[in-house]
C-alpha cells in the first residue's frame, strides 16, 4: 500500500492561474448553476475555449456538471471550494477599474452578494456588527487589526481568520420574535472574512436562514450580473427597523 504524502497545493494552484478558469470560480461562488455560455461571456472567451477550462475545473474537482437537456450547467463541487475562492479574493490584489460599467459592477459586488449559500457585502457585514453589537453573537473578536495603511502594503495579512461566534438566549429570542427564525440558543455561528469589507459576515445555518428570509420579504433580489443581489426599499426600512442599520438610498434598487 502507497501512503498517501503532502497536499499538491501547486495542482491547484495550476487550476487557478488561468484568468478565464478564475473568473468562472468567482462567476460560481454564489451557488447557483450556470450554463456554459453564461460563464463564457463571464470569463470574456469563446465558448468553445470556455469549454475546455471547464473540463478542467470538473477533472480537477473544483466545479461539478450536470445535464439538462443539450445544455451543461456548472456548480461549485462545495462549500470547501466557495471558501477557497473566498481566501484566494482576500489575498489577491484587485483588478484596474478601467470603464464606468466595471465601477457600477464592483460597487454592487461590494454592496450585497450570494457568498456561496449565504449572503455577502457591506449589507451582510453590517447585520453581523448589529448582532455582535447587542449582544445576540458572542465569542469572537471582529477587530481588523493593523491599520488600513498596513492592509495596503500587505494584501490579506490584517485580515481575521474565520471566527465562530455563539448565538445567546436574547439572540436567540430577537431572531424568532423579529424574523420567525426557530434557531436553539448557544447554536455555535460560523462566520467567514469578507473579501471586500475584510470583517466578518455570519455564514453557516444563520447565514442561510437570513439570506432565505430576506428573499423571501422581498428585500433582497438577484440581478442580471452573477452574484449581485439589489437592495429593495422595503429592505432598507426593514433592516433599520429590525436591525438599526442604516442603508443610503443609493444601496435600495
Amino acid at each position: 500500500m502507497s501512503t498517501p504524502g503532502e497536499a499538491d497545493l501547486s495542482a491547484v494552484g495550476r487550476l487557478l492561474a488561468e484568468p478565464a478558469r478564475a473568473r468562472a470560480l468567482m462567476a460560481l461562488s454564489d451557488g447557483r448553476w450556470l450554463p456554459a455560455s453564461m460563464l463564457a461571456l463571464e470569463a470574456g472567451v469563446a465558448a468553445s475555449t470556455m469549454s475546455g477550462h471547464l473540463t478542467r475545473l470538473v477533472d480537477g474537482g473544483l466545479l461539478t456538471v450536470r445535464q439538462h437537456g443539450r445544455y451543461r450547467y456548472y456548480r461549485l463541487a462545495g462549500a470547501e471550494v466557495a471558501e477557497l475562492v473566498e481566501v484566494m479574493a482576500k489575498l489577491a490584489p484587485t483588478l484596474t477599474i478601467a470603464s464606468l460599467r466595471q465601477h457600477t459592477r464592483a460597487h454592487a459586488l461590494r454592496r450585497a452578494r450570494r457568498c456561496y449559500d449565504h449572503l455577502g457585502g457591506r449589507i451582510a457585514v453590517a447585520i453581523t456588527a448589529a448582532l455582535i453589537r447587542d449582544g445576540f453573537l458572542i465569542g469572537s473578536d471582529d477587530r481588523t487589526g493593523p491599520s488600513r495603511e498596513d492592509e495596503a502594503e500587505a494584501p490579506g495579512a490584517a485580515v481575521l481568520e474565520p471566527g465562530a461566534y455563539t448565538l445567546t438566549d436574547v439572540g436567540a429570542a430577537f431572531l424568532h420574535d423579529e424574523l420567525k427564525l426557530a434557531i436553539p440558543p448557544l447554536t455555535a455561528v460560523r462566520c467567514c472574512v469578507d473579501w471586500t469589507e475584510h470583517r466578518h459576515h455570519t455564514a453557516g445555518r444563520l447565514g442561510r436562514e437570513l439570506l432565505a428570509d430576506f428573499e423571501s420579504r422581498g428585500w433582497l433580489a438577484s440581478a442580471r450580473q452573477p452574484r449581485v443581489l439589489t437592495l429593495s426599499a422595503g429592505g432598507r426600512r426593514g433592516l433599520a427597523q429590525i436591525f438599526g442599520i442604516e442603508i443610503d438610498d443609493q444601496a435600495a434598487a
